[in-house]
């Protein structure tokens, strides 16, 4: 079971990389100019969304739910963080490439293609999505009912076996 200091340590761990993440979609087009420091800022911005998607599934796999196998109710009932997630970590890296191809021969030059901008205002439009709902997944499952057997889980447990 998840105890409370560890659940605090694990909820700061992920809004940390969260607010990482917002930090390079804030500013990374400042340092057009330095490309090598922008192709690190993306590196580590595609490593701590890795590292968030690895978290909450070790979250997942820390709740009594899971232990008790109703891995399906569990993943249904966060399937639209999980998918969001993964959309939005492919949307990430395709920019990353997209935009260091573009810009690292010339950095002087301001390099922005209508494909480019189409994937950078998604990418952007997923980010804010998948903040909000990586959030609330998060908090979502410090709740004590997936850590413990209760009505509501033999009532779930019931549904199942039918």
């Amino acid at each position: 079971m998840l105890q409370t200091s560890n659940y605090s340590l694990v909820l700061s761990l992920q809004f940390l990389l969260l607010s990482y993440d917002l930090f390079v979609n804030s500013f990374s087009e400042l340092l057009r100019m330095a490309p090598v420091i922008q192709l690190v800022l993306f590196i580590i911005q595609d490593i701590a969304v890795l590292f968030n998607i690895i978290i909450i599934f070790l979250m997942f796999f820390n709740t009594f739910v899971f232990q008790a196998g109703l891995v399906n109710l569990l993943f249904h009932k966060f399937k639209g963080t999980i998918i969001l997630t993964a959309v939005y970590f492919a949307l990430s890296i395709s920019l990353h490439v997209w935009v260091m191809n573009l810009r690292w021969k010339n950095s002087n030059r301001f390099v922005w293609t209508d494909g480019l901008q189409t994937l950078f205002v998604f990418q952007r439009l997923a980010a804010v999505l998948y903040c909000y709902f990586y959030k609330r997944t998060a908090v979502r499952l410090g709740d004590p009912r997936f850590y413990q057997d209760s009505l509501w889980l033999r009532k779930m447990f019931t549904q199942v076996q039918r």
